[in-house]
């Protein structure tokens, strides 16, 4: 296997970490955290939205943790055009795909939705000659908790019980 015949599906992520368009960028945040990513796809359903990354997430961020909790992802998504590549997408071709997007991470379908996302690291890897088995069973995996702001209490007045 050399690098002129690689695919995207030789090269892609496997195991992602999703999230719901109706989440909030607070947990967006905290399952890029949790999870060690900088790519978040955001799906509805199993139909690709787009992808969030840390950047956006950060430089959308105002106010508190309430702030955030009250927005969704979908907002920060608005204006995104991401191409999206098939699992025999010719490594070259999604090299220039990321180039001329100017993204560092793009999605990849099939026929029944999102299966993989190849990022920069995933096509660094494959140059370096470290290509993972694709016979690896792939898992699209969304928040599977939900993250409530917790305010502090005000004080009591004196007195007052």
């Amino acid at each position: 296997m050399t690098i002129e015949t690689l695919t995207a599906e030789q090269v892609m992520s496997r195991v992602l970490v999703a999230i719901k368009p109706d989440e909030s960028p607070l947990m967006a945040w905290e399952l890029m955290r949790r999870a060690d990513v900088h790519h978040l796809p955001v799906l509805d359903g199993r139909h690709v939205l787009g992808i969030l990354t840390r950047e956006q997430v950060a430089a959308s961020w105002s106010g508190g943790p309430q702030e955030q909790s009250s927005r969704q992802v979908r907002t920060l998504l608005q204006g995104e055009r991401r191409p999206v590549i098939r699992p025999d997408t010719p490594l070259a071709r999604v090299a220039a795909a990321m180039l001329d997007a100017g993204c560092d991470a793009l999605p990849v379908v099939d026929a029944g939705g999102l299966i993989g996302l190849v990022t920069a690291r995933d096509v660094l890897a494959a140059v370096a000659g470290r290509v993972r088995s694709a016979q690896t069973p792939g898992e699209v995996v969304t928040g599977m908790f939900h993250l409530e702001p917790v305010l502090p209490r005000m004080p009591s007045p004196r007195g007052a019980r």
